[in-house]
C-alpha cells in the first residue's frame, strides 16, 4: 500500500494572517456598503409608510382629508385591487389612483376602458409617463417637474379660484384635449389638468404631487380646499392603492418587462456600484507606468531576493515565468560544463546533443526537461524545481 505524501509548507505559502491583510479592505468595504443600504431602508421605509393611506396618520398619510370629507358627507372606500376599482366606479362616484405607475400597462388600459365611460371623476396622482398617457389619452407628462411647490392657479377651474395658491409642483403635463383646463402652471405647463368627457359626463383630473393629501401639508396654502374640492365632488370616493399582490398584475399578456420591475432606486444604485468598482480599480492599480530600475540603497542576501521574487510569482500565480526562469538560469550553467557557448544556450539544437553526449541519456526527456511546457500546479513545479537540481549535480559530478 502506497501512501501520498504531503508537501510541507513553503515560506511563500499564504498564511491566515496574510489572507486576513489582503481581504481585510474588501470586507470592511462590504460591511460599510450593508450598513449604508439597511440604515437607508430604514429611513425610507419610516418616511413613507403608509403613503396616501386614508387610514394612516403618518405624515404622508391621508387620514386628516378622509376625515374631513366624511364631514362633509363624502363616504371613503379604500380598494386595492383592479376588479374592485373597475366594479366601483359610476356616475355618483370618484376614482382616486394613488400611485397610478404600480400598474401594468395592462391594467392601466383595463382601468381607462371602466372610467372612460362612466360618468364619474377619475384623479390621477402623480401619474409619470406612460402611465398617464393610458389612463388619460391626450395628456402628455413632460420629463422635467417643477421646481417650485407652491403655485398659483392661473385658469379658470373654480375649484382651483376657491382655493388659489396650492402645493401642486411635481410632474407637469401638456394635453392635446382643446376643452382642458390647465391650472397651476410652472414654466409654462400645467401641474393640474382636467380633462372632460362631454359625452358621457364626467371628468378625469391629472394631479402633478400628492402634497394636498398629505396630514402635515394640509393645513397650508390651499390644500385642504383643493382636495376637499377634487375628492368631494360626488357622495362617494373610492381610493384605489394600488398593491403588488393583486393577481392582474400577473397575467401572462403583461406587456412589462425584467428592468420595468425594478425599483429606479436599483439602477442608481447600481450605477453608483460602477463607480465604486472603477475607484477601487483605480485604487489598486499599483503601476501606472513602466517599471525604473534603481539601485538599493542596502544590500540585500541573495535567499532574501529570491524569496521576494517568488513571493510575486505564487501572488501573481505565474507558475510559467518560474519555471521559464529556472530553466533559462540552468541552461546558462549547464552550457559551459558540457563545451557550448552560453550565447547557444539557449538554442535546444546545439545545447541537447552536447548533454546527451556528456550523460549519455534520452535526449528526449532532456529536451522536456530544459524546453518543454509549463507546469501545471505548484507541486509539478516543485518537482520540475528538483529535476533541475539533480540533473546539475549529475553534470557536475567527475
Amino acid at each position: 500500500m502506497t501512501t501520498e505524501a504531503t508537501l510541507p509548507s513553503t515560506s511563500v505559502s499564504p498564511t491566515a494572517r496574510h489572507v486576513w491583510t489582503r481581504a481585510r479592505g474588501i470586507a470592511l468595504a462590504l460591511v460599510l456598503l450593508l450598513a449604508a443600504a439597511v440604515v437607508i431602508a430604514v429611513i425610507r421605509s419610516d418616511t413613507r409608510h403608509g403613503s396616501l393611506d386614508p387610514g394612516s396618520v403618518d405624515p404622508h398619510g391621508s387620514r386628516a382629508v378622509a376625515e374631513l370629507l366624511a364631514e362633509r358627507g363624502v363616504h371613503t372606500r379604500v380598494v386595492s385591487t383592479l376588479e374592485e376599482a373597475r366594479a366601483a366606479v359610476g356616475p355618483e362616484t370618484t376614482l382616486l389612483v394613488a400611485v397610478p405607475d404600480l400598474l401594468t400597462p395592462r391594467q392601466q388600459k383595463r382601468l381607462h376602458s371602466a372610467t372612460a365611460n362612466s360618468g364619474g371623476r377619475t384623479v390621477l396622482v402623480a401619474a409619470g409617463s406612460p402611465s398617464v398617457e393610458r389612463l388619460a389619452p391626450g395628456v402628455i407628462a413632460d420629463p422635467a417637474t417643477s421646481l417650485d411647490s407652491a403655485l398659483s392657479p392661473h385658469c379658470d377651474l373654480p375649484a382651483a379660484q376657491r382655493a388659489g395658491t396650492a402645493d401642486t409642483g411635481g410632474l407637469r403635463y401638456t394635453t392635446t384635449h382643446l376643452d382642458a383646463e390647465k391650472c397651476y402652471p410652472s414654466a409654462r405647463l400645467a401641474t393640474l389638468v382636467r380633462v372632460p368627457n362631454k359625452i358621457k359626463g364626467g371628468d378625469t383630473i391629472a394631479l402633478g404631487a400628492p402634497d394636498i393629501l398629505f396630514n402635515d401639508r394640509l393645513d397650508e396654502q390651499g390644500n385642504a380646499s383643493l382636495a376637499l374640492q377634487l375628492l368631494g365632488s360626488r357622495p362617494h370616493l373610492v381610493w384605489y392603492l394600488p398593491s403588488l399582490s393583486d393577481t392582474s398584475a400577473a397575467e401572462p399578456d403583461d406587456e412589462r418587462g425584467f428592468f420595468d420591475l425594478l425599483p429606479s432606486g436599483w439602477l442608481w444604485g447600481t450605477l453608483q456600484l460602477f463607480f465604486a468598482a472603477a475607484l477601487a480599480a483605480l485604487w489598486r492599480a499599483r503601476r501606472l507606468g513602466p517599471l525604473v530600475p534603481e539601485k538599493l540603497p542596502v544590500a540585500i542576501r541573495a535567499s532574501e531576493a529570491v524569496e521576494g521574487r517568488a513571493r510575486l510569482y505564487r501572488k501573481a500565480n505565474a507558475r510559467d515565468r518560474a519555471a521559464t526562469a529556472l530553466r533559462s538560469t540552468t541552461r546558462t550553467r549547464l552550457a559551459p560544463l558540457v563545451g557550448v557557448p552560453v550565447t547557444q544556450a539557449h538554442t535546444p539544437e546545439v545545447l541537447l546533443p552536447a548533454l546527451s553526449a556528456h550523460l549519455q541519456g534520452d535526449g528526449q526527456s532532456l529536451h522536456s526537461l530544459l524546453f518543454g511546457p509549463p507546469p501545471s500546479d505548484d507541486a509539478a513545479l516543485t518537482a520540475l524545481t528538483d529535476q533541475l537540481d539533480a540533473l546539475e549535480r549529475e553534470v557536475r559530478r567527475p
